[in-house]
């Protein structure tokens, strides 16, 4: 079936649909009945079914004959490692690290933060907990000690399982200081730890607290999967909120292995035994769903790569992870490709390897200009696929479903919803908008299997944060229009829609326009506060490699653009040529940060920033145009 069929026998019959996709994994005992809507507006999927996640990752493959085949690939450039895990060698692994923790006392329901980089012990790790019914949550490698310590007050952890380092192109990062300043801050103690001693750097073990992560192991029993309820937890992945309290987003086991299962075939493309590469971190939604549980529920290879785009060692690093491990499908973000883009404008790097095992090209984590999707679809000769989904819903709420069929693609448009998923552009009362007019992107409930059914123990939180603004719908804080054609445009966070003398405008929009400049090649546009309209926007350009034209010029041309584009109304007039922009370790540009260091406003160093010391540079570039602005009254 192609994608209106599918899309349309799950409108038609959601119960059956899922029934029949919920057929994908293995069952202890299958469900009666696929959603349970007795708790409405909060949800549940596969209630009375009993299965394992780990099982289905791992063992399943090794019973049906597949043990030889390689599970994870692990190509670390910053180490210069390769290494290469096979099914039966990862069940070997994971049943010892479950066995070992079960000997510990961690048990069914209790909670273990993974604090690790990109090294295969994360996904074993993830693994054992998965198999013990133990409840992971990861951690990103490297968070400052305060954000590790309240997440440790908030899950309550029984241990955490931890690396001795991180290894970033030119420096090594301490996680082990970081881990005792966390636990000596947090108010709730986890009662052992399980620490990788890396080559890079071995660190000092406290007595009696600390385990060394072989020595832990040694002589443990190696464990089975214990049969979970499918609404039980598989584990809790923190996401920043607005109030500085991170939310911690709750991933159920039956539903979350049924939709990445599905995602896997129908989505990536890919079959059992295809390598598949998301090149982002465990730490992540995507390491969760797209490095660790998704490929290995299908079958797949899946490559952790441990580096970055550029400078491990050049701009040519993803092309030689492609080409040596033949990866079928690639998912990263876009900052990834504007990375690589400004490095190495004309690609030069990618004509000394062979990349045609490459099918798709995947994007998500923030939005794909047009410009970033068309030099990459160019260099690549390969379809670039825009996708869009969130921490919350674990997978894919709009994409281009290249396994049941290549739809067209509209470059700046993720596509089309996925089964499950339906989505509305709504206005300010609720009410669902024409084609073609921008609003608030929402989601009908219920949303479908492997998206999130509450926040750990903040259930009101929950209702408050997704639920209550407009009731019947699941808010994703997104704003965009649906087009004549169905495929949905999504403009920018609803907080960065500006309203410019009474006009609702995207940022996002301008930020297309601005990335079309031949000169410039990554941008971000915010909206400052303005006496006389409200708002008006401010736009900041990092240049491409080797542009050496006077900045004046530039920023007149930006400007004359966005005119010509958007019309007068936009107002458009601040632009600054920054080297930089704020981002978050995973590629984010932090645009509220920047708002707040534009109006003067007080505001909190994000814990998620890669670097804290862009923001003074930011704090100069809108110095340079007259800005923050005298407060009226002040």
């Amino acid at each position: 079936m192609g994608y209106r069929e599918t899309y349309d026998a799950w409108k038609a019959d959601p119960e059956a649909f899922w029934m029949q996709t919920a057929e994908l994994i293995d069952w202890v005992e299958k469900p009666t009945r696929a959603l349970d809507d007795a708790n409405a507006p909060l949800y549940e999927w596969y209630v009375d079914g009993v299965m394992n996640t780990c099982w289905n990752a791992v063992d399943r493959h090794v019973e049906a004959g597949h043990g030889a085949r390689t599970a994870i690939i692990w190509d670390s450039p910053v180490t210069r490692t390769r290494q290469e895990i096979t099914y039966a060698a990862l069940r070997d692994r994971v049943a010892r690290m479950g066995g070992a923790l079960k000997a510990r006392g961690v048990e069914k329901g209790d909670r273990v933060i993974i604090y690790m980089p990109m090294i295969p012990e994360a996904l074993v790790a993830m693994l054992a907990c998965a198999r013990i019914g133990a409840v992971h949550s990861v951690v990103f490698g490297g968070f400052a000690a305060h954000e590790l310590a309240v997440r440790i007050d908030d899950c309550k952890p029984k241990a955490i399982l931890a690396a001795s380092c991180g290894i970033e192109p030119g420096r090594i990062v301490h996680y082990k200081p970081l881990l005792d300043g966390a636990i000596a801050q947090a108010a709730h103690k986890p009662e052992f730890t399980v620490i990788v001693q890396r080559d890079a750097e071995e660190c000092e073990l406290t007595p009696g607290r600390d385990f060394a992560w072989h020595a832990f192991q040694a002589g443990a029993e190696p464990c089975g999967c214990e049969p979970l309820k499918g609404t039980d937890p598989l584990y809790v992945l923190y996401t920043s909120g607005t109030t500085g309290q991170p939310k911690g987003v709750v991933r159920p086991n039956a539903g979350h292995a049924v939709a990445l299962t599905w995602s896997m075939k129908n989505l990536y493309a890919v079959d059992a035994g295809d390598v598949f590469w998301a090149a982002s971190d465990v730490g992540w939604v995507v390491g969760h769903s797209y490095i660790c549980y998704g490929p290995l529920l299908a079958g797949c290879t899946t490559v952790v790569f441990e580096g970055k785009p550029v400078g491990t060692p050049d701009a040519g690093t993803f092309w030689r992870v492609i080409s040596e491990h033949k990866v079928r499908s690639f998912f990263t973000a876009p900052t990834a490709f504007r990375a690589i883009k400004r490095d190495d404008p004309k690609a030069e790097h990618l004509a000394r390897y062979d990349v045609s095992c490459l099918k798709h090209l995947y994007l998500a984590g923030e939005r794909a200009d047009p410009d970033t999707v068309n030099w990459a679809a160019e260099k690549l000769g390969v379809p670039v696929i825009d996708h869009w989904w969130q921490t919350e819903t674990g997978w894919c709420i709009v994409g281009n479903p290249a396994g049941l069929e290549l739809l067209p693609i509209k470059v700046g448009s993720p596509t089309v919803p996925m089964p499950g998923y339906d989505v509305q552009v709504l206005d300010e009362d609720g009410r669902e908008l024409p084609a073609g007019t921008l609003g608030s992107v929402a989601v009908k409930l219920p949303l479908p299997p492997g998206t999130l059914p509450t926040l750990w123990n903040a259930e009101d939180r929950f209702r408050k944060s997704y639920l209550e603004r407009f009731p019947g719908y699941y808010e994703t804080g997104d704003a965009g229009m649906i087009d004549a054609d169905g495929y949905l445009w999504i403009m920018a966070r609803t907080d960065d829609v500006i309203n410019v003398a009474g006009h609702r405008l995207s940022t996002g929009a301008m930020e297309e326009i601005l990335a079309s400049h031949p000169d410039v090649a990554e941008c971000a546009v915010i909206g400052v506060a303005d006496e006389l309209k409200g708002q008006l926007p401010m736009g900041f350009v990092c240049l491409t490699k080797g542009v050496n034209r006077p900045h004046e010029e530039i920023v007149k041309e930006c400007a004359a653009m966005v005119r010509e584009e958007i019309g007068p109304v936009a107002a458009y007039k601040l632009t600054v040529v920054v080297d930089r922009l704020p981002k978050t370790r995973s590629g984010k540009i932090l645009r509220a940060t920047m708002v707040k260091i534009a109006d003067g406003d007080s505001f909190k160093t994000p814990a998620t920033i890669d670097d804290p010391a862009i923001l003074d540079e930011i704090r100069g570039a809108v110095k340079d145009l007259g800005y923050p602005q005298a407060k009226a009254g002040a």
